[in-house]
């Protein structure tokens, strides 16, 4: 376990509040952080989740968080989850974990989202260290790799010979790009795609972000 991920993950386990609805996002950080909602809700807190995975719904469930849905609530006052990579502008790439339909559908309904990297996460330019999952229907999808690779990407399946098959049961591409310059006019030519069902660039969602560092957590908050 990282002493930086653990450090992040309890700093943004402060912003919990009692009585919130929580989004429960997926990942080797936020694990640590549901571990942590887990304590609360022994301790008394009165706390429902929306998980956004089958592995996360698990965990809530053997930590005893109690559980809802999207389609009971009218908004999710706190999500909390991780990222793959985080820009200065808190544009993200996300979905190393395969949940990115799950978490973007929950991040969009949130009033607030916070996510929570070690400081090897942060880049100047996103795409460079890490590639895009791109979520994609299994009907074709070799066809809709040539459509990924058209846009300057090496698109590789997830998985290979034995695809990952995400918990919607569509496949992953990782679509290495040299750099994401323009991620806004990137994630409206991905969506353009028949056969897309969601990209891992997360845009305007992200409202805070909690790094650990060797020096403790830095929290930054967007304008």
């Amino acid at each position: 376990m990282s002493e930086k991920k653990l450090q992040a993950a309890r700093r943004a386990v402060e912003y919990v509040e009692d009585g919130m609805v929580l989004g429960l996002g997926t990942g080797s950080t936020t694990r640590l952080a549901v571990d942590e909602i887990g304590k609360l809700v022994k301790g008394g807190y009165k706390l429902v989740g929306i998980p956004t995975s089958v592995e996360t719904e698990r965990q809530a469930i053997s930590l005893g968080i109690p559980l809802t849905t999207l389609d009971k609530v009218e908004m999710i006052d706190l999500t909390i989850d991780g990222a793959d990579e985080v820009d200065p502008s808190f544009r993200l790439i996300k979905g190393l974990g395969g949940a990115l339909l799950r978490e973007k559908m929950v991040a969009y309904h949130s009033q607030r989202e916070i996510i929570i990297v070690d400081d090897s996460k942060l880049v100047d330019v996103l795409g460079r260290k890490t590639p895009l999952p791109v979520e994609v229907v299994q009907f074709s999808h070799l066809r809709t790799k040539r459509d990924l690779e058209d846009l300057g990407c090496t698109a590789t399946l997830r998985g290979g010979a034995a695809p990952f098959i995400t918990d919607n049961g569509n496949v992953i591409y990782d679509c290495k790009f040299p750099s994401i310059a323009e991620p806004e006019r990137l994630e409206s030519e991905l969506n353009s795609i028949p056969g897309v069902v969601e990209n891992g660039l997360f845009l305007g969602l992200a409202t805070g972000v909690v790094v650990g560092t060797d020096n403790g957590t830095v929290v930054k908050e967007r304008d």
